[in-house]
């Protein structure tokens, strides 16, 4: 169980950098080339890879080679549903709150 929180905490950790959650939103639509990735995010390539090397360790992503080439996909959309929970409106409740508990 201890095992369980320390993964779960790894991975709400790795969706929250910007650039990954735009990495992952990029990646919705299917599979991409890592230099189509640099180029959506602009952001250098070493930057980039940091940021996918951190999706893949939580199995956020995968990666498959073709010959020199190396392409990112969803390893399961359910990682999706997770990001989209995070709604408009449950942003504005929570937004609320905090206010709420400062006023």
């Amino acid at each position: 169980m201890k095992d369980l929180k320390k993964f779960k905490a790894r991975v709400f950790k790795a969706l929250a950098d910007p650039m990954r959650l735009e990495i992952l939103e990029y990646l919705r639509d299917g599979e991409k080339c890592v230099c189509e990735i640099v180029s959506y995010v602009k952001a250098p390539q070493p930057i980039v890879s940091r940021h996918l090397s951190i999706l893949k360790g939580c199995g956020l992503i995968r990666c498959r080679k073709q010959e020199n080439r190396r392409f990112y996909s969803i390893s399961d959309p359910v990682v999706l549903r997770v990001i989209d929970a995070i709604t408009p409106d449950l942003v504005a409740k929570l937004s609320r709150m905090i206010i709420e508990e400062i006023v």
